[in-house]
């Protein structure tokens, strides 16, 4: 996927304000700057979680932050680990965000959501959803409320937060996968009888491997959907609260840009 520049795009009011701002506090030094001197770095899990975040450092949502940085004269750099590791290294500060994340409470330890204790949707990523996988002629079954003829535990990867989501409904979880195409063969080899995953990541397996899509399907009502966030480290948000103000606000803006907005319907 090219990176494009934003045709029509342009800073609402209220961010220019912001950027007046940091000019007025001696902060877009920083923040003009940042090519030449500082830069931010932000964390992604090493796994395709498609169409958002790909292992070669593609997708939606460094298409979307390249955007942020360019219209901000802004430059980020991009480490992909483990998501473990991933917020590991934003809690101790070593890296100044962490994007993909959805709202957990457990999570404001690690880093600041847009909008604080209760994150902001408007200041997100992307919207993302789980779905149920199951092989076909099963008896599990998701009526959007309740999951039926399940005598075992269901199969999501670790670290992700369809689990806690599931654990609430009182079903029992297998978290011993940590990617999704490692879920897929656990649910083959019969070791779970169902498996929640990201939608698009789901869909994208079951499309490039015929033995998934013969034996597999997924059910169609959405387990549940959530919002995705860039998650700041609080060291920087302390140091720097009008530019991270500033960054979650171009984030909302590129996103429902026109041309952003194309590109995902993509």
């Amino acid at each position: 996927m090219k990176n494009s520049g934003i045709p029509g795009f342009a800073m609402s009011g209220s961010l220019r304000a912001v950027w007046r701002g940091l000019l007025c506090c001696g902060m877009a030094g920083f923040a003009l700057g940042a090519a030449a001197a500082d830069k931010l770095v932000f964390c992604a899990e090493d796994r395709d979680i498609r169409p958002w975040i790909t292992r070669d450092g593609r997708g939606l949502n460094f298409e979307l932050l390249n955007r942020v940085a360019r219209q901000a004269g802004l430059r980020f750099e991009y480490r992909q680990t483990s998501w473990k590791r991933c917020l590991e290294d934003l809690k101790q500060n070593s890296v100044d965000g962490a994007f993909g994340a959805s709202f957990k409470a457990e999570r404001l330890e690690f880093g600041a959501y847009p909008g604080g204790e209760r994150a902001d949707p408007r200041k997100r990523l992307n919207m993302d959803r789980y779905v149920l996988v199951r092989p076909k002629g099963a008896r599990v079954d998701w009526d959007g409320k309740r999951l039926s003829g399940l005598k075992g535990p269901v199969g999501v990867q670790l670290g992700y937060s369809i689990a806690d989501h599931l654990r609430s409904m009182g079903v029992a979880v297998d978290e011993g996968s940590p990617g999704a195409a490692e879920l897929l063969r656990k649910l083959l080899a019969g070791h779970v009888e169902a498996v929640a995953m990201l939608d698009g990541e789901a869909r994208s397996l079951l499309a490039e491997d015929l033995r998934y899509a013969a034996l597999l399907e997924i059910v169609a009502q959405p387990l549940v959907e959530k919002p995705y966030y860039l998650l700041l480290s609080h060291r920087f948000l302390a140091a720097r609260p009008e530019l991270a103000e500033a960054i979650w606000q171009g984030i909302e803006q590129v996103r429902e840009s026109r041309d952003y907005q194309a590109l995902e319907k993509q």
